[in-house]
């Protein structure tokens, strides 16, 4: 994206109070700040320079700064989540963020964003950082902080491969967000419409269900180990494979090896709308069984086990699962009768052929977006580095 590489040549060390001035326009009745939008930390998304979201000033109370177009809000308190955006609207915002604007000749105002989102910005930010429980900077010592910076024409070159890549991340970013709603329209529809048109049968009816091995001391004990899937392997829709722990295993274990097609279903979550999160399992590790918090199922009949998957994965399934879920100790939790219990409908195979042909061909193209979305944040993130003067 850079025609040349980049020289370190002219680069000045610079505070950061010689580049960017705290606006510290307080604002002590936000319902009559004039202003039509409140940004408070939560409507900041990390490592966005957008801002998608905001609320209304009558929405709050208390002491609020008062941002202009062009101005930088960076979340000062818990750095560690990333916030920094630029306004292109008048607003006031969260006492717990700083408002900031380039100073014109020292920096590029469009450069300065880019520059904070660096690792080096942020590891730096969360060094000065204060307290324990919400660590927070305060701007003097923001302020003294020294940075190495590149002469203006530099920072414009730059500042022209990081903007057209920022673009590109954006919009593959709101494409992602747009397949993930397509994908549960979608889901809903079929759902709502099948239900409608086709008889309701039990899963329980048209599947084996079952829970796996329970994890414990005797287990550990074993001198004869298998792979075995735990609740963060199960995604929604795929697998998490990227670390696979062994378990103790006896000889009447075998009754719990995976087998091509069966659908695994999350038994418990901290968050409730993650209970019932499904996969479908195509043999990706050979031998491999499951523990006790996840629930297996198992398809026979006319009954396609991916067309279970997407059913119990869609919201009309969702819904159903969190609905029938029981909350002790900050867990929500299902069991293996409210699976069986769970009534989908049961269409022809050929229908459910086609339901699944959609869903497959919906996923793949979201695989595609989240791969080049994974390209250019790695991209992205290079050209921050070099904005920061890491790599050269």
């Amino acid at each position: 994206m850079l025609e040349r590489p980049i020289s370190k040549a002219g680069w000045t060390r610079v505070r950061f109070d010689q580049i960017a001035t705290q606006i510290n326009d307080r604002v002590d009745n936000p319902a009559e700040a004039g202003v039509e939008h409140y940004v408070g930390l939560e409507h900041l998304d990390p490592d966005s320079l957008r801002i998608r979201r905001w609320g209304e000033p009558s929405d709050v109370e208390s002491t609020k700064l008062r941002f202009q177009p062009g101005d930088i809000i960076f979340g000062k308190r818990r750095v560690y989540q990333r916030k920094v955006a630029v306004a292109d609207f008048e607003g006031i915002c969260s006492a717990h963020a700083m408002v900031l604007r380039a100073k014109p000749g020292a920096v590029l105002p469009d450069f300065l964003p880019f520059f904070m989102q660096s690792d080096l910005f942020m590891e730096r930010a969360l060094s000065i950082s204060v307290g324990s429980l919400s660590p927070t900077i305060n701007w003097k010592a923001l302020a003294a902080e020294e940075f190495t910076l590149p002469p203006i024409q530099e920072q414009a070159r730059l500042v022209e491969a990081a903007s057209a890549c920022r673009t590109a991340l954006d919009a593959l970013q709101d494409a992602c967000a747009a397949a993930v709603v397509a994908e549960a329209a979608y889901g809903k529809s079929v759902a709502d419409a099948l239900t409608k048109a086709a008889p309701l049968v039990a899963i329980g009816n048209v599947a084996d269900v079952q829970y796996g091995l329970t994890v414990n001391q005797k287990r550990a004990e074993s001198s004869h180990c298998k792979p075995y899937l735990r609740v963060a392997n199960v995604q929604r829709g795929a697998f998490d494979l990227s670390e696979i722990k062994e378990i103790g295993v006896f000889a009447s274990d075998t009754v719990h090896e995976l087998k091509l097609g069966d659908v695994l279903v999350v038994e418990g979550h901290a968050v409730r709308s993650e209970i019932g999160r499904a996969a479908i399992w195509q043999g990706e590790v050979p031998g491999a069984l499951h523990q006790n918090h996840l629930i297996r199922i198992r398809a026979s009949g006319d009954m396609i086990p991916r067309y279970i998957c997407e059913m119990i994965n869609s919201p009309h399934g969702q819904k159903y699962f969190q609905t029938r879920a029981k909350s002790s100790s900050g867990l929500n939790t299902i069991n293996s009768s409210v699976v069986r219990e769970y009534r989908i409908p049961q269409p022809a195979v050929s229908e459910q052929e086609q339901v699944v042909s959609v869903f497959q061909s919906m996923s793949v193209q979201r695989g595609n977006l989240t791969r080049r979305l994974a390209e250019a944040r790695k991209l992205y993130a290079d050209l921050l580095s070099a904005i920061s003067g890491q790599t050269a």
